[in-house]
């Protein structure tokens, strides 16, 4: 999943409830995905979780909150009288093990998609149905816009225990089957600020933050709603571009400033205009979360001539057998005009690879008992 319009900043740390609403569109699991898979046993002797092969402290406070919300609900459902909960498992510890098929902590919602796949799962484990989103919201923001696919809003409401700070769907992932995502993956390292952090400090420290939750994003959700809808890219395009340029002015704007972007992001962002500029309308936009990771759309039209202009000005190490991935992309020529319209310096190795996909389902499960990430004792089949 990737921000188009930014949240920005929370004004309740524990419940995490944003300071405005934003929105978001749900990518593909065939090409970006977090799997999960969760266990329940009498024999297990504590609560314990795995990321990536590795294990990780389960006592972390966002974890404990979905774990804590959906056994309270699966409880809850039993005391009700429904006979579909298994009262036995409710005492028993679980075993959670997750992975993620791109980049964790770099700025690509490595968290959203986590805690969305977490909360699912779990959910499906104990028993509990209904509106999950302001659960996941309790593990990542980010994560309620990923219960959806499609496009998805997360309204930001106004109560104080946060019960009406929930996501919504705007169109599903059919709405607009010509849209295209590419991301371009200028650094899968982790980021030397996180998002949770840099973003208290904005919020105490940003007078432009303030300014965009109050005076910027009510307007603006109203007109990229409208967008999509209509299915208008150039002011989809627009709105996304001054969206996440906004976004990085209240970064520059706390103090100390936070720099997420870096030179390969900037060369990036130049390209994009440059592109457009030469065609003389709006064919390719550019948005960055807390990361230096940009991720481009475009009409699947355009996709295959911007992926060369990309492979053109980035050109990476080897000879780019495995530079894209996801989505096959076609071969396109590129005209000498283009090169020179663009006219900027190649900067090999700048960007590792692409991954070419598009709007997606929300989570679901996967029956394939080979993609099962814990063996029958409860313990990842792969370690680190």
């Amino acid at each position: 999943m990737f921000i188009t319009n930014q949240s920005g900043g929370k004004r309740n740390e524990d419940l995490i409830l944003p300071i405005n609403s934003s929105l978001s569109v749900t990518l593909h699991q065939d090409q970006l995905k977090t799997t999960t898979t969760v266990a329940t046993s009498r024999s297990f002797q504590e609560d314990r979780i795995w990321l990536n092969g590795k294990e990780e402290d389960i006592t972390h406070p966002r974890l404990q909150s979905c774990l804590r919300e959906i056994r309270r609900l699966a409880r809850k459902r039993r005391n009700d009288g429904d006979s579909g909960v298994d009262s036995a498992s409710l005492s028993h510890k679980v075993h959670i093990c997750s992975v993620n098929n791109f980049p964790t902590a770099a700025g690509l919602a490595s968290s959203a998609a986590g805690f969305a796949c977490l909360v699912y799962t779990l959910a499906r484990v104990f028993g509990v149905e209904g509106e999950l989103s302001g659960i996941a919201r309790q593990g990542s923001g980010s994560a309620c816009r990923s219960m959806y696919g499609g496009f998805v809003q997360w309204i930001m409401g106004n109560k104080e225990d946060g019960k009406d700070s929930l996501a919504q769907q705007v169109e599903p992932e059919t709405h607009w089957p010509e849209l295209r995502i590419l991301v371009l993956v200028a650094s899968a390292e982790r980021k030397p600020v996180g998002s949770t952090s840099g973003m208290q400090t904005s919020v105490k420290t940003s007078c432009l933050l303030k300014h965009r939750a109050e005076s910027v994003v009510p307007g603006r959700m109203v007109e990229m709603t409208e967008a999509i809808r209509k299915k208008d890219f150039a002011a989809f395009a627009e709105l996304t571009m001054k969206d996440s340029n906004q976004f990085h002015a209240t970064c520059l704007d706390t103090y100390p400033p936070i720099f997420y972007l870096n030179h390969v992001s900037q060369q990036i962002i130049s390209l994009v205009h440059r592109y457009n500029k030469h065609y003389g309308e709006t064919r390719v936009a550019y948005t960055f979360d807390a990361g230096p990771n940009a991720v481009i759309f475009t009409l699947q039209q355009h996709v295959p001539e911007f992926v060369h202009v990309v492979q053109h000005f980035f050109p990476p190490e080897t000879n780019g057998a495995d530079f894209i991935k996801g989505l096959p992309v076609n071969c396109a020529s590129l005209s000498e005009e283009l090169k020179q319209g663009i006219g900027l310096e190649p900067m090999p190795k700048g960007i590792n690879y692409i991954i070419s996909t598009k709007a997606g389902p929300g989570p679901c499960v996967v029956e394939d008992p080979t993609q099962q990430l814990l063996s029958s004792d409860g313990f990842p089949k792969k370690m680190m």
